[in-house]
């Protein structure tokens, strides 16, 4: 059986070692296996997996509390696909909501550049164009920050 050194998996799964031992504490991974003569963790190619999972859930945001709820539904299989089609669904949803914001953010920063830029070419009526999509992006703006 092929085993690898916690460097190995944090380089293979992108995780910090301090946040795989962390995963291991709290349950996430493992229990991992350690050498006998060293005591060092060994990691099988299962537990890279489950690593590379939680690094996917950790990159999208995912909680620790749902990322216990997916391991778990992963190992009850189908029984729990159900399950796993809401977790993940909750967090699109959480995720579409930061891509709106973004986009107003993305508007403004736009629309707040044009009109430094109109200024700079002493262009009065680019800045007056640029200053009309200002006033209609601010609302949505403080929409963000509610």
């Amino acid at each position: 059986m092929i085993t690898l050194a916690i460097q190995d998996v944090a380089r293979q799964s992108g995780l910090s070692e301090p946040t795989l031992r962390y995963y291991e504490e709290v349950g996430l991974l493992g229990p991992i296996a350690r050498d006998a003569s060293s005591g060092h963790r060994r990691y099988r190619e299962s537990d890279l997996d489950e690593a590379q999972v939680l690094a996917c859930l950790r990159a999208m945001g995912i909680g620790i509390d749902d990322m216990r709820a997916y391991q778990l539904n992963r190992r009850r299989g189908r029984a729990a696909a159900g399950e796993q089609r809401d977790i993940l669904l909750r967090h699109a949803g959480r995720v579409e909501e930061q891509i709106a914001t973004l986009r107003v953010h993305l508007d403004y920063l736009r629309v707040k550049s044009a009109l430094w830029d109109a200024r700079d070419r002493a262009d009065a009526e680019a800045e007056a164009a640029a200053h009309a999509a200002l006033e209609s992006i601010l609302p949505r703006l403080e929409e963000t920050f509610r």
